[in-house]
């Protein structure tokens, strides 16, 4: 399962507006953000990585102006780390993925109070987007880019859900990409902080999966932050699979 979540990454990033191909490595860039969690490279699973890779890796996001960042399942490169460190590279995050199947997705029920359904307009796409902004800790409100970013990973194929109360106001989202080697990722699971521990996350999560595997997906993945979040995702059916790794060179 390793090397296909990881040939999963690869092709996502593939689909990125502006991809760049760096020896080993792909780059998702997209010239209207400077996210890092948008901007990043992974390595092709399981190719030979050289120290100069890593530096020619620096240079291509030198020439797109983008901080250098990786995230990859550690089993597909198991050397890279140590080169990346030697390189200046520090760790953000390891984080262990979890997986899902149309087999083990089991039924969340739905809060009372709280509406869930797809986005359909810009208007909706900006609440559901702004309220996970919100809900991750930012106060920035969707923009025009955020709002064409989603829109086009829906054409895409992929799956965007929302949890908005009865008064209108949105409270949370869930994004799932399209498929990619038949893997879709669930990511920005996110409800804001006045409607925490409502079972919100985990409709979002059962409803944005189930969603995605109606689309043609064999299989869903993500990655638990916490032990909270770690427990709402395996109530609806992911078991930990495997490591991922984050790093950076600030």
């Amino acid at each position: 399962m390793d090397t296909i979540v990881q040939s999963s990454v690869v092709l996502n990033l593939s689909r990125r507006p502006a991809t760049v191909r760096t020896g080993p490595f792909v780059i998702g860039w997209d010239p209207t953000t400077d996210s890092r969690f948008v901007n990043y490279a992974t390595p092709l699973p399981g190719a030979a990585i050289t120290a100069n890779d890593v530096a020619e890796l620096v240079a291509a996001f030198g020439s797109v102006e983008r901080l250098p960042r990786l995230e990859y399942v550690t089993s597909c490169a198991p050397g890279l780390e140590r080169l990346l460190l030697d390189a200046g590279f520090t760790v953000e995050a390891r984080n262990e993925y979890l997986t899902c199947s149309p087999r083990t997705l089991r039924t969340a029920a739905e809060p009372a109070g709280v509406e869930f359904g797809e986005p359909t307009t810009d208007e909706e796409r900006a609440g559901v987007v702004t309220a996970q902004n919100a809900a991750f800790g930012s106060a920035d409100v969707a923009g025009p880019d955020d709002v064409a970013r989603i829109h086009q990973a829906q054409r895409d194929g992929g799956v965007l859900v929302y949890a908005r109360d009865l008064d209108g106001s949105y409270v949370g989202g869930a994004l799932a990409t399209a498929p990619a080697v038949g893997l879709s990722e669930v990511t920005g699971i996110a409800v804001r902080e006045p409607y925490r521990r409502r079972g919100i996350a985990g409709a979002l999560t059962a409803l944005v999966t189930r969603r995605v595997f109606e689309t043609g997906a064999t299989g869903a993945w993500l990655e638990a932050s916490g032990d909270d979040s770690w427990r709402v995702y395996e109530r609806v059916g992911y078991a930990p699979t495997g490591k991922r790794l984050y790093i950076a060179l600030e």
